[in-house]
């Protein structure tokens, strides 16, 4: 009988230009989603990685570690050239 695990992964939320979040997973290359609102974005984040893990146990392969990123946000005054 197999047991569920618990996996932490790092996930970048982008608002898009026509509205909602685009969100991207690191860790799962070609792990996208998106929603329409903050709270769908994230709905959608955990199935998408949910499916992820699952198709690559269904495949035998390994499900990849987070490495830990964190995306943040740095202001810099500069002059215009």
């Amino acid at each position: 009988m197999a047991t569920d695990r618990i996996y932490d992964f790092t996930v970048v939320f982008q608002p898009s230009e026509e509205g909602g979040y685009a969100v991207s997973v690191p860790a799962l290359p070609g792990c996208v989603t998106q929603g329409a609102t903050l709270d769908e974005a994230k709905r959608m984040a955990e199935d998408a990685i949910r499916l992820y893990c699952e198709s690559l146990a269904a495949d035998g392969e390994p499900i990849p570690q987070d490495r830990g990123e964190f995306v943040g946000r740095i202001r810099v005054k500069a002059q215009p050239a």
